[in-house]
């Protein structure tokens, strides 16, 4: 018996069922993409309702708030706004009880 033209046939059935198959595919790559901007689409309704919810729920009109009343205000944002480089912690002239134990561990011991 000669199998030839079934595996033939075969052959044909196969390169179809491929052929389909990369349709089917590119389909469900489409309906991805479909999706997740519907999803997208959703959040971003959920978010608008959720912040205009919330704002229905501040008095209209508060805009920042007011900067304090005390004379050295301004002059102590002017320093802020002169620094250039990285804020770090202020020196002072007392040592801290940390640097009084480094000081004092460095002794000798008492003989």
């Amino acid at each position: 018996m000669n199998i030839q033209p079934l595996l033939d046939a075969l052959d044909i059935q196969k390169t179809a069922a491929q052929a389909l198959a990369g349709d089917h595919r590119a389909q469900i790559e489409e309906l991805q993409g479909r999706s997740r901007a519907e999803t997208r689409l959703e959040r971003l309704a959920i978010t608008r309702n959720t912040v205009t919810a919330i704002a229905d729920r501040f008095p209209v009109g508060t805009s920042s708030p007011e900067t304090p009343e005390h004379p050295d205000y301004p002059r102590i944002l002017a320093a802020f706004n002169e620094v250039t480089g990285p804020l770090g912690p202020v020196m002072s002239a007392k040592p801290s009880a940390t640097n009084c134990w480094r000081r004092t561990s460095r002794r000798p011991a008492p003989s």
